[in-house]
């Protein structure tokens, strides 16, 4: 029988044939930390008896969703994460890069075939490099800091095959929430999704990115685009990899196959408060908004920012509507500032903020209150994820989001 990608990834870690369902000891390539999760990882690992991190090469540190500082305890914990990076020999990102998934990426710290794990739900979003990537909690992550390897059930896989062409201001955003849709938001719990078809093969990284983030929103696993042509460009002066074949096997068994043609496809907009409420656009447009939210890890990337300008294009952001802009990473920044997107916006009248979480997780700024409605391209919905526990937040495209913040509700990008 034949082996998945996931499995033939802890097959090569482990160093034997390893099927779904096992239970291994697996070496991590990686493990990341942030500003959030990182504080009670780095005490869980001196509980354990800690003292010298398993290989600081391996570790990757930074600071994103409370940046700048906004609190005293912020800005404690981030000193304190200082410390234990320059005793540790850690290279730090600190607050200068961005988000930590896309600095993850972009600085090519994931690769095909590694095992990377990080105290944040959302990186599987390194699925997208080929990678087997998981979100694991911060005693689990004291625990790799130390012995640098992890117990793991090695998941099954859902095999999802995509095909077709994206119509006109639709894209990858839309077809994973209309994925969530399907497969329900827990519907892949403990699973890996093993993303694949005509349609994955001529996606760029960045909407494999986007696909591969909101895996765990299906209560997957792990979310991974087997890698190919695609892949390896991407890493091209980012890391040295060496083009491997880790195609699933033609006979690879897999818990269920779900096929899917975007053809016609609609734009998606997820409804509060789950995130597999998605609805065609044409559903809940009209409603009002308050908040437009364009950023986060899932759709912060310069592709996103330009999908979004170019439906702004000369208009301006309804003044009812406050918008908030921010991309993933300092060289996302720097992308948009070049091309002049960031004047476009702040001339449209949206507030452009330095490249953090911002809004997604509720924390720093951009909340809502009571009785309000966001607009967002982040990656959840749930109640209270944005500000008030009254509130109500959409989750969407950039298309979507920057038709809708021109016209003060929610409106189908198609029609701008």
């Amino acid at each position: 029988m034949g082996a998945t990608v996931v499995e033939k990834i802890f097959s090569s870690r482990c160093s034997r044939p390893v099927r779904a369902g096992e239970v291994v000891m697996a070496p991590i390539d990686g493990a990341m930390i942030h500003d959030i999760t990182g504080p009670l990882a780095i005490r869980n690992f001196f509980q354990m008896g800690g003292t010298k991190v398993f290989n600081p090469r391996k570790v990757i540190m930074l600071f994103d969703h409370q940046v700048p500082a906004d609190s005293i305890t912020a800005a404690e914990n981030q000193a304190f994460m200082r410390t234990f990076a320059s005793e540790q020999g850690i290279h730090n990102y600190d607050i200068r890069e961005g988000i930590c998934h896309q600095v993850v990426m972009e600085k090519g710290l994931a690769a095909p075939g590694e095992i990377i794990v990080g105290a944040d739900s959302h990186t599987c979003m390194y699925g997208a490099s080929g990678a087997f990537a998981t979100g694991i909690g911060s005693t689990d992550m004291g625990f790799v800091l130390k012995f640098g390897a992890l117990y793991f059930r090695v998941p099954e896989s859902i095999r999802v095959d995509v095909t077709g062409r994206f119509s006109r201001r639709v894209g990858p955003k839309d077809l994973i929430l209309s994925i969530a849709h399907d497969i329900g938001a827990d519907g892949a719990t403990y699973q890996a999704i093993e993303f694949g078809g005509e349609t994955f093969e001529s996606m760029g990284m960045e909407g494999r990115m986007t696909c591969c983030n909101m895996a765990i929103e299906m209560g997957a696993k792990a979310g991974i685009v087997p890698p190919d042509r695609v892949t390896y460009a991407y890493l091209e002066g980012r890391r040295a990899v060496s083009p491997g074949d880790l195609s699933p096997d033609p006979d690879a068994r897999y818990v269920d196959r779900r096929m899917y043609d975007v053809t016609d496809l609609a734009p998606q907009v997820a409804v509060p408060h789950n995130v597999d409420l998605a609805v065609p656009v044409e559903d809940v447009a009209g409603i009002r908004i308050d908040q437009v939210f364009i950023g986060s890890c899932t759709n912060g990337r310069f592709e996103d920012l330009a999908e979004a300008a170019e439906v702004l294009s000369d208009n301006r952001f309804s003044d009812t509507v406050r918008v908030i802009i921010i991309p993933a990473s300092r060289d996302e920044y720097l992308k948009a500032l070049r091309a002049g997107l960031i004047e476009r916006f702040v001339t449209a009248g949206a507030l452009v903020e330095a490249p953090c979480c911002g809004p997604c997780m509720g924390g720093a700024f951009g909340l809502l209150g009571p009785g309000e409605v966001s607009l967002s391209t982040s990656n959840r919905n749930f109640r209270g994820r944005q500000g008030s526990t009254e509130a109500k937040v959409y989750l969407c495209s950039p298309a979507t989001a920057a038709a809708s913040a021109i016209y003060g509700e929610i409106t189908d990008p198609r029609e701008v």
